[in-house]
């Protein structure tokens, strides 16, 4: 059917419809609308940076949508039928881009709001069986290889968002699920401080992810191969 129609086209004097090409380029322009071209995140405080994360972070985002277990209806609708391998693809396109860090937001919290959310970032807060940020994301908040995000680049209500969404189970991943965990485990202030205080921290010198396994991690995360 597909030939006798191309045919008939050309016979009425009009062109066969062309395919979309099928690039790299091509695919990520769904994403590049929200994210930027290259994934740097744009002004809007809920389209957050995605390039230069770990590959497999970003693929478990995109099953998370394209499954359910994250909920926001854009992205449950753009990724509703496709395939993993090309998902994974798109994955490790954003990784493999480097755009540069946008400068940090102005700083509007409180001295003792940005000192709480450096205490618990750097230090966490033992009483309350709350690890560090740093014990997962590394020293310098980039992340590590190959499923755990850095944390800046992010806008604070975009952070604040999220600890929220984990908190109340709207965002949701592999159990266990380590960040429901510690979420659960934060008062609204401990959100707002670790949401500001990463929110003002500069560009990384080394922006791309410490090696998997260098740092041990204090809790078991469904996301974490072979933890």
């Amino acid at each position: 059917m597909l030939a006798v129609s191309s045919l008939d086209a050309f016979a009425a004097g009009e062109a066969p419809a062309e395919k979309a090409p099928d690039t790299m380029q091509a695919r990520v322009l769904g994403c590049a609308a929200c994210h930027g071209a290259q994934g740097e995140g744009t002004s809007n405080d809920y389209y957050p940076r995605l390039s230069g994360k770990p590959a497999g972070y970003l693929y478990n985002q995109l099953l998370a949508f394209r499954d359910g277990r994250r909920k926001y209806p854009p992205m449950n609708y753009l990724l509703a039928y496709l395939p993993d391998p090309y998902l994974l693809k798109i994955a490790e396109y954003f990784a493999a881009e480097h755009p540069p860090f946008p400068a940090p937001s102005p700083i509007t919290a409180d001295a003792a709001t940005l000192a709480l959310g450096k205490t618990i970032v750097n230090s966490g807060a033992a009483s309350r069986k709350i690890p560090a940020c740093i014990a997962c994301h590394g020293a310098a908040l980039t992340g590590m290889e190959p499923a755990i995000p850095g944390l800046l680049g992010l806008h604070s209500d975009y952070i604040s968002a999220q600890l929220g969404a984990w908190r109340y189970g709207t965002r949701t991943t592999l159990a266990p699920d380590c960040m429901h965990d510690i979420a659960t485990k934060l008062a609204d202030r401990d959100i707002a401080a670790i949401a500001a205080y990463l929110a003002s921290l500069p560009a990384p010198e080394n922006p791309v992810p410490v090696a998997a396994g260098s740092l041990k991690m204090p809790l078991a995360c469904g996301t974490v191969p072979n933890h």
